[in-house]
């Protein structure tokens, strides 16, 4: 079956939280997140380096919902569940649909990190690319430096099976070596 003929549930739901794709009226909620949070996430995601304006984040968030409706990459938004409040965004990136493989990737507001909400977001996100996407490979690529972000797979039973050394230009400019962590159908 072609990937773009894939039916997915409108919402993906955990203990505390749901994870659902991006909408445009979503826009101001994730532009004051980022807003608010800038300068935690700018040491690692390269959108954060600089503000962004609301017109280029809602022109973002329809470019990710177009990606999502043709299946190159699967962006969600993460809510909680007991006021509905926009947290942060997580997705399966780096399609490899012939396998199937998946990248994920998240980043928080930073005035919920901290409490678990990540941990749970990519729990349910792994557990769907497995169950419902059939996955045979689940992967987490973060900075060898960002501990916040390696501490998400290793919670998650996720194994690291090698740092690429000098593999890849931090935010800053540096050259910086990547954490790659997995599960698969065959091993973890």
């Amino acid at each position: 079956m072609s990937a773009i003929l894939k039916e997915f549930p409108e919402v993906i739901e955990a203990e505390r939280i749901y994870l659902r794709p991006c909408r445009r009226e979503d826009s101001f909620a994730v532009h004051a997140a980022i807003q608010a949070s800038q300068q935690e996430l700018k040491q690692w995601l390269a959108f954060a380096k600089t503000v962004a304006t609301i017109e280029e984040t809602e022109e973002n968030l329809i470019q990710s919902k177009a990606d999502f409706i043709l299946r190159k990459d699967l962006r969600f938004l993460i809510f909680r569940k007991e006021d509905d409040v926009f947290i942060g965004s997580t997705g399966l990136h780096r399609i490899n649909w012939d396998i199937p493989k998946f990248e994920i990737g998240y980043w928080i507001d930073t005035q919920y990190s901290k409490h678990g909400y990540i941990t749970e977001s990519t729990k349910a996100l792994t557990d769907f690319a497995f169950d419902q996407l059939g996955a045979k490979r689940v992967e987490i690529r973060c900075d060898s430096k960002n501990k916040d972000s390696r501490r998400i797979p290793e919670k998650l039973g996720f194994t690291l099976e090698g740092i690429l050394r000098s593999d890849s230009l931090s935010v800053a400019g540096s050259v910086r070596d990547t954490c790659i962590f997995a599960k698969t159908t065959t091993g973890n």
